[in-house]
């Protein structure tokens, strides 16, 4: 099922039985977001380090790209803490972490190891969110 059904915006209870795996992956891929929305303020206004980073670039005007991100890296946060259109919330969520190794690339050019300041961590919470988004698709199918 590729549509949107009202179901998709239901609240389970079997979104968080933690028997199955899936929903435990969901979580953790809903919870890692919240930290980097965080990491985009400072003192109560925007992370300055954060709007240079997106200015380099190439996110022009940098501020609102920095707002633009937080509030996809929030909303998908929720949306698969709480299981709620999973599928697309898992493919936003990986997007927007695409995005982040774009930028990373452009900044800093290639670069793998996290503490280097490469992408190896976006791009492996990027693939598990897609691998969640898959297999929503594929139960979304099998309910058929």
């Amino acid at each position: 099922m590729l549509g949107i059904t009202k179901k998709d915006f239901s609240i389970r209870a079997e979104s968080f039985n933690l028997t199955h795996a899936w929903n435990i992956l969901r979580i953790i891929c809903g919870a890692f977001m919240f930290p980097h929305a965080a990491s985009k303020f400072a003192a109560g206004a925007l992370n300055p380090g954060t709007v240079g980073f997106f200015a380099k670039a190439g996110f022009a005007p940098p501020e609102f790209w920095v707002i633009l991100a937080a509030m996809v890296e929030v909303g998908t946060g929720i949306a698969l803490v709480l299981g709620i259109c999973t599928r697309f919330a898992a493919l936003g969520a990986a997007g927007a972490l695409a995005v982040a190794v774009y930028a990373l690339h452009m900044v800093k050019g290639f670069g793998w190891t996290w503490n280097t300041g490469g992408y190896e961590y976006p791009v492996f919470w990027g693939i598990v969110c897609l691998a969640v988004a898959l297999n929503e698709f594929k139960q979304g199918a099998a309910a058929k």
